[in-house]
């Protein structure tokens, strides 16, 4: 038994030097036909890896050719399969472009927004593939509304505006744990919060990003000069009637009313003086 097992390991060890060696003289010596003949066995036998480096050599004598179409997509696919992300996105955007009129030009779309979404990174790091995403993935719903691809396509926009729903909040709420440090960065926090609810209507952040609003305009109010105090106070209280308006259950109305209560108190005394 124990030489029967020998004798299969080093025939399975003499089949795959062979196929290395087949493949390394096909790779460097071969004709360009054999190595498209290769290049497309070995994807279809998913060695994606090896298939590339065989599309490389051959992708040049077949531009403008018939088969250039079939091999754009092997590539495309391949590097997505490899986990090259950044590659197949750009493949997969390229084939569409480059044949319109393709059957397989709708999942070249598809793969294409999917291989921006998987190269995107954390919320918290360069959103450029996120931004790029997010509008290949809005450009798939809108040409093909009809697509069974449809729901996930849906699912991931929802999850790339929600990253960069995210990204916007803490830069907001940043600005303004900094501004005790940096006082104009109340005035920053300010502002960003009210671009991140312009940019994306019915974000779920809007209860937080009103409430830490209306902690910035407080804080800032309450901290300037007496010469600039009051027409604070004023944009801070309107920041209370914002965030009451749209939450008036809400679990921070509490320290809000503490927050208005404080401002009035201020403007009180600031009217006598």
């Amino acid at each position: 038994m124990q030489r029967i097992k020998h004798l299969l390991f080093l025939i399975l060890v003499t089949v795959l030097i062979a196929s290395c060696s087949q493949y390394d003289k096909v790779l460097n010596k071969g004709s360009i036909e054999e190595q498209y003949k290769m290049a497309v066995k070995l994807y279809e036998a998913q060695k994606y890896s090896k298939a590339l480096r065989l599309f490389e050599k051959v992708t040049p004598a077949y531009r403008g050719k018939p088969q250039m179409e079939r091999i754009q997509y092997m590539v495309s696919q391949s590097n997505f399969n490899v986990k090259n992300y950044a590659e197949s996105a750009y493949y997969f955007d390229r084939f569409a472009k480059n044949y319109p009129k393709s059957s397989k030009v709708e999942e070249a779309r598809f793969l294409a927004a999917l291989s921006f979404y998987k190269a995107a990174p954390v919320f918290s790091l360069d959103p450029t593939d996120t931004y790029k995403a997010l509008e290949a993935f809005q450009g798939f719903i809108d040409e093909y509304p009809n697509s069974d691809k449809l729901p996930e396509a849906n699912q991931y926009y929802g999850e790339l505006r929600f990253k960069l729903e995210q990204k916007a909040f803490e830069i907001a709420k940043t600005y303004y744990r900094t501004a005790e440090y940096d006082p104009r960065n109340y005035k920053a926090s300010m502002v960003a919060f009210d671009n991140l609810l312009s940019d994306y209507l019915g974000t779920s952040f809007k209860e937080e990003a009103l409430y830490y609003k209306l902690k910035a305009a407080h804080d800032y109010a309450m901290k300037s000069t007496n010469r600039k105090k009051l027409e604070r106070i004023e944009l801070a209280v309107k920041a209370y009637e914002k965030f009451k308006r749209n939450f008036p259950e809400s679990e921070f109305m509490k320290d809000s009313d503490k927050m208005l209560s404080a401002l009035q108190n201020e403007q009180k005394q600031l009217v006598k003086s």
